[in-house]
């Protein structure tokens, strides 16, 4: 019986530990890197309810950044566009399903997709990003 709680008592420790070492934090962006020699990635993938994704990539000043957005059903997801160091680029989440800009400034560009809506449900989405 003794061993019984011993096991017991380290598997629950076990489990705890790396509950807390994940911190309960939000999950680091997917960094979007492209293959070598091509300037574009497809992104497929699904948000759920509130959910959002986020994904960061890195480009340099004067280089053009597109990015269209396409979702099933349609228009259940949008998304908006921070430059380095979080500045607004002037997106508004509410109907963003493309962007075709000369970049302001280098560095790392967080892309953040969201649901526009508060009423449960999913959104499969694509992203197509490139950058020239």
């Amino acid at each position: 019986m003794i061993k019984f709680i011993l096991v017991a008592l380290l598997l629950l420790l076990t489990t705890s530990a790396s509950v807390f070492a994940q911190g309960g934090g939000k999950a680091e962006p997917l960094r979007i890197e492209f293959k070598r020699g091509t300037t574009s990635t497809t992104i497929n993938d699904k948000i759920k309810d509130d959910q959002q994704a986020e994904y960061v990539l890195s480009a340099k000043k004067w280089q053009r950044l597109s990015i269209k957005l396409t979702s099933v059903p349609y228009r259940s997801s949008v998304f908006d566009l921070k430059a380095p160091g979080g500045a607004d680029l002037g997106l508004e989440y509410d109907a963003n399903y493309s962007f075709n800009k000369i970049l302001p400034v280098s560095g790392d560009y967080l892309i953040i997709v969201v649901r526009p809506t508060d009423a449960e449900g999913t959104s499969n989405y694509k992203l197509v990003i490139s950058v020239r």
